[in-house]
Order: C-alpha cells, then structure tokens, then sequence
C-alpha cells in the first residue's frame, strides 16, 4: 500500500481457523493495531469462575461484569489482557475457561457491554492508525462498515489439529470440543457465529500462515483501487 492504513479489518470465524495468528500478522504488516475480542469474553470469563459463579447465570455473570476494569493492549506485537490492572493473558488460555467462555459469551448483558467498548477501542472513522479486528461477530455488528471483511475457515480436522497442537490435547477430545462450541456460538440469539454477507470467505486448509497474510494484503490493495476510481 502506497499510503499508512487507517481503516477497519474485520476477520471473523470459528476456533481454529487460523483468526489469532493471520489477524496479528496482518496488522503487524499494515503498521496497525490488533484487538482480540476473544480475549475480552475470556477474560470477563476468568473472572466469574474466579469468583465461584455459575457461568450460565447472567445476574451473577453481569454483576461481576460490571465490577471489573478490562482494558486490551492493541500492540500486534505484544497484545495482552488487564483485569483491574493485573494481566491475565496467561490465566483465559486455561481449559476451564475455554469450556466455559461459549456460555458466558452468550449473555446479552455481556455482548452489550464489551461490544461496546470494542467499537470505543476501534475508534472513530477519522483515525491516525488502523486497526486488525477478530472475533465471531465484527463485521456482521462490531463493525459492520469495516473497510475488509474476512470470514475464515477451516476443515474440521485441519481446527481440530492445529488447535490441539497448540494445546498439547488430544486430537479426538479437541475436535468433540470444537464441535461443541461450533453449536453454542452459532445458535447463541445475541451476535452469533456468522459470516457477514459482505465478507470474503476464505478457507485456510493448507494454506500457510503467509500465504493468508498476502491473500490478505492484496485483497486489501484491490478494495484500496476500487475506491480511489
């Protein structure tokens, strides 16, 4: 690109379909910032199985909400998580919150909240630096005027692998577990799992993290032509 970006990149899809590593890249890439809004109902998740509350209760879910301070570190280098000042980036990666995060994810309550506060970090259209979203629901509604939108995919086996590469956890037990969160994200009534329909589809199955990136990039400087004709 022939001049800094300063746009919105939204880059939605299911666990293990490479959304974490390509968006971080990308953004390292254009000079941008990242925000990992997984990271956000994780941590937000933390805190409620800190606190010994039922994730599946949202009274006790809100009332922690609303007692706690996130703040996201935007850094593509170095992106973290804060709780009332303390990082946690290590803590929401735990098994007990990746089983518990779909649920508390699905409250209302909670997707007001931190989308909310996604948007205030996204900032205004008038912006100095742009900035690498991903999630579940940024360009069907945390950003639905974002300048790319990328909906990423995977095969199941191919999620089901990379993830519990990362893990260490079997590869049978990962793949029943994606499976499981598939169902909750995509059929949760607030914001669910779903590809905006203006968002370029992209299946990463046996693509390499840098093939992804450059896919990206181009479709980005294609998009940038269109709108300087």
């Amino acid at each position: 690109m022939d001049r800094p970006f300063t746009g919105v990149i939204a880059v939605d899809g299911p666990a293990g379909s490479g959304k974490s590593t390509v968006s971080r890249r990308l953004a390292g890439s254009l000079g941008a910032r990242y925000l990992d809004t997984g990271a956000m109902y994780r941590a937000v998740t933390w805190a409620v199985l800190s606190a010994g509350a039922d994730p599946e209760d949202p009274e006790a879910v809100a009332k922690i909400l609303g007692e706690v301070r996130l703040e996201m570190g935007t850094d593509p280098e170095q992106p973290d998580t804060w709780l009332d000042g303390v990082s946690v980036k290590q803590e929401i990666r735990t098994p007990e919150v990746t089983r518990a995060v779909s649920a508390v994810a699905a409250h209302p309550e909670v997707r007001r909240v931190l989308v909310a506060q996604q948007r205030q970090i996204i900032g205004p259209a008038e912006r100095p630096q742009g900035i690498v979203v991903e999630g579940r629901d940024i360009g069907s509604v945390v950003a639905p005027d974002a300048d790319l939108k990328v909906y990423l995919t995977a095969s199941e086996i191919e999620r089901a692998r990379r993830r519990s590469a990362e893990t260490a956890a079997d590869l049978e037990a990962t793949a029943a577990d994606l499976a499981r969160r598939d169902t909750l994200d995509s059929s949760r009534s607030t914001s669910p799992l779903q590809k905006a329909p203006d968002a370029v589809l992209l299946d990463t199955t046996g693509l390499s993290i840098e093939q992804v990136v450059d896919r990206l990039l181009t479709m980005l400087a294609e998009a940038a032509g269109r709108d300087r004709r």
